[in-house]
């Protein structure tokens, strides 16, 4: 598979730079989600608690798009649209653990809730825009 993900744009996953992910509802009406979000070289990863609302999105619908501004320079972005091709437990736990150090400077997520379960979502980018 060809890398999608320019290579002057990968700096943005390595900064606190929030995504902006969107989902389709049932009906086909987008919903967008602010998200912390990660690339692992091949796949850009969110993460997020089963039964949120883009838990069940992503679930029914795997296409997805996302938008990642640059914190240091808001004329520049890139957007990514894609497929979610993995869903799974294994492992989320500690990578929400790895975003919390990233946007928090804390070594554990803060917001963990009783009996709640993380996910991890693996996104195949199939073609991405930019600007900057």
């Amino acid at each position: 598979m060809p890398e999608v993900i320019p290579e002057k744009f990968r700096d943005l996953f390595l900064k606190k730079a929030f995504a902006h992910l969107a989902t389709l509802m049932s009906d086909g009406r987008p919903q967008v989600t602010p998200v912390w979000c990660d690339y692992d070289g091949t796949h850009v990863v969110v993460n997020s608690a089963q039964g949120r609302l883009k838990d069940r999105n992503m679930r029914r619908d795997p296409r997805v798009a996302l938008s990642i501004l640059d914190p240091d320079n808001p004329y520049r972005y890139l957007e990514v649209r894609g497929r979610v091709v993995e869903i799974t437990t294994e492992g989320a736990d500690r990578h929400i653990d790895k975003m919390a150090r990233k946007y928090l400077g804390m070594d554990r997520y803060p917001n963990r809730q009783p009996g709640e379960v993380r996910v991890l979502y693996r996104i195949e980018p199939q073609a991405t825009s930019s600007m900057g």
